[in-house]
This record gives structure tokens, C-alpha cells and sequence, in this order.
């Protein structure tokens, strides 16, 4: 029966296996570094589309409410009130 080579005490493993599987262990890293690095290519949900069918209805109606608004320091933060109120008729 013959020995595998995770199973040699250290001190048997020839160096040049041991090269080996650091070799392999970083082509594996720098494959995946690489995979993840890339991300998407482009924006999944552009922001000038209507992200429904009533915003769609809004726009058509010019009735549409912008989803952000800029709070007092310019940072935006969602339009919460002028979403919520009733629309005047």
C-alpha cells in the first residue's frame, strides 16, 4: 500500500512537492483575488429608469417626486415626506 504524501511526517516530504503546493495555493489565491476583483461591468439598476410601474404612471402625470433630497449640510437623504403626502388633485 502505498503512502500518500499528506500523510509522510514533514521531514520525509520532498521540497520540491511541498514548492508545489505553495505554487498551486497561490495561482488558486491570485485566480480568485483576480475573479472577485473584477465585480460587475455595468449598474444593475441605472437611476434614470423608473424603478416601478408607478413611478412610471408619476412621470407621465408630472407628478413625480425625486427620491432623494439634500438635507441641510448637502448630504441627500431620502425624500420621506414628499413621497408620503397625498398628492394634490
Amino acid at each position: 500500500m502505498a503512502l500518500m504524501l499528506h500523510q509522510l511526517p514533514k521531514s520525509l516530504i520532498p521540497p520540491r512537492a511541498l514548492a508545489r503546493g505553495w505554487v498551486t495555493a497561490l495561482a488558486a489565491t491570485l485566480v480568485a483575488a483576480s475573479a472577485l476583483s473584477m465585480g460587475c461591468q455595468r449598474v444593475l439598476f441605472p437611476e434614470n429608469l423608473p424603478r416601478n410601474q408607478f413611478e412610471t404612471h408619476d412621470r407621465m402625470r408630472q407628478r413625480y417626486v425625486p427620491l432623494e433630497e439634500p438635507d441641510v449640510f448637502g448630504n441627500p437623504q431620502p425624500a420621506l415626506r414628499a413621497r408620503l403626502t397625498q398628492p394634490s388633485s
